[in-house]
């Protein structure tokens, strides 16, 4: 079992530097995992990325949006796709098998469906069950301001650290750091990560 994420850049077009998005793309994949055979940039705007963990494939989305999400008038839609692997290609894009399969089919009704983030497993009642949680989800998510995916992100990073470390880091009070979370949903989201995990791994 594997999980792959497959994702774009919204309305990347308008943008007027490829750069805007492409760094902290890169920047978010790299935290994920140092091996460069996990993931795939192409056609600019669009990536994949295949998580070895699946429990980790939800945090691994909601960390992607945050660091897109970091930057104004940026963001991110995602399906996420849990399955076999069949075949190991030298890239993730080359590999193939359900999990790819699932994940690729998901990503083309995002559009249609308005939605940034569906799952797709063999399991019909959880994916609607999990979709109904992602929408609900980003309703937060997707209206997240500059300062909320910041902290975001330098929380799931540091996922240890207390709100007076984290304020350290970014110049500004333990206050305005637990208003920050709270304005994310921040504690919502990580209640949904476990409630995702205990969900994933009855697979």
């Amino acid at each position: 079992m594997t999980s792959i994420i497959t994702g774009d850049i919204i309305k990347s077009r308008q943008a007027t530097n490829e750069e805007l998005w492409l760094t902290p793309l890169k920047s978010a994949l790299a935290q994920i995992t140092t091996d460069t055979n996990f993931y795939d940039i192409y056609r600019g705007d669009s990536f994949q990325l295949e998580c070895t963990t699946i429990e980790d494939s939800f945090r691994n989305a909601v960390y992607i949006k945050a660091c897109l999400k970091s930057v104004k008038k940026l963001d991110v839609r995602m399906s996420i796709g849990i399955g076999t692997k069949d075949y190991q290609g030298d890239s993730v894009s080359e590999s193939n098998g359900e999990a790819f399969i699932y994940s690729g089919e998901t990503f083309e009704t995002l559009k249609k469906d308005k939605q940034n983030l569906k799952i797709k497993t063999k399991d019909k009642v959880l994916n609607k069950e999990i979709n109904l949680y992602f929408r609900l989800a980003l309703i937060a998510m997707d209206n997240w301001t500059v300062n909320s995916a910041e902290i975001v992100k330098l929380s799931l990073e540091h996922p240890n650290m207390i709100q007076v470390e984290l304020a350290k880091i970014i110049g500004i009070s333990q206050d305005a750091v637990s208003k920050r979370q709270k304005r994310a949903y921040l504690d919502e989201i990580l209640d949904l990560d476990r409630l995702y995990r205990q969900k994933i791994s009855q697979l």
